[in-house]
């Protein structure tokens, strides 16, 4: 059986949207940086428990200036994934905007958060100040997609949500190339520890950049 849902990806420009999603087509990471202009819509295949499914994957614009085309790439969306970059705040207090936004046209959809570029060791925005996820009742992931880490979950977790079934796994696991990078494992290690122990539980402090230490 083959299951299909239309999943849309927001966030701010350079958070890593794409390089996530080509990813997963290609196996490639794109070391170019190309302002989406509109949207590209990818179809991911994945093999799960539960069937065969196809998730076409709406990458949208993160730039202001196509605001005013983004409700109508919301229309009928069954899922959708919001996407920040852990070495830069602003990005992070955004998230805010982009879930209101998409909230105000699909209430009910399943929603997950993705903290992109963990394996920086320029992080601004850490594992215990991550609150807004908490906050909205929203599941939150921190991947790399520049060295595949994690770079399934967000996907597994959406099609637990949309076919009920908590024990979805994948029959299958998706494949990648090896990553462009070194990967610090311990580095990786060490932040997903951090995520798990706070369990989400600290507040960020302020809403502006000047406020951070």
């Amino acid at each position: 059986m083959v299951h299909e849902f239309k999943v849309v990806l927001v966030g701010d420009g350079m958070t890593g949207k794409t390089t996530f999603v080509k990813r997963h087509v290609s196996g490639e990471f794109e070391k170019r940086y190309l302002a989406t202009l509109g949207v590209e819509v990818r179809n991911l295949k994945f093999y799960t428990s539960a069937g065969e499914i196809h998730f076409n994957v709406w990458d949208t614009a993160g730039q202001e200036k196509y605001g005013g085309l983004r409700d109508g790439y919301y229309i009928g969306a069954n899922a959708g994934i919001i996407f920040f970059d852990v070495t830069s705040r602003l990005t992070y207090i955004n998230i805010e905007n982009w879930y209101r936004d998409l909230y105000r046209i699909c209430e009910d959809i399943p929603m997950v958060v993705v903290g992109n570029k963990i394996d920086s060791k320029d992080r601004r925005v850490r594992a215990a100040q991550v609150r807004i996820p908490h906050q909205k009742n929203l599941p939150y992931y921190e991947i790399s997609a520049k060295s595949n880490y994690h770079i399934d979950l967000p996907f597994l977790c959406i099609a637990q949500k949309l076919l009920r079934d908590s024990t979805l796994h994948w029959t299958k696991q998706p494949d990648y190339i090896p990553a462009d990078i070194v990967v610090d494992h311990g580095h990786l290690r060490a932040q997903q520890e951090e995520l798990e122990k706070l369990g989400q539980s600290m507040a960020l402090p302020g809403g502006e950049e000047d406020d951070w230490a």
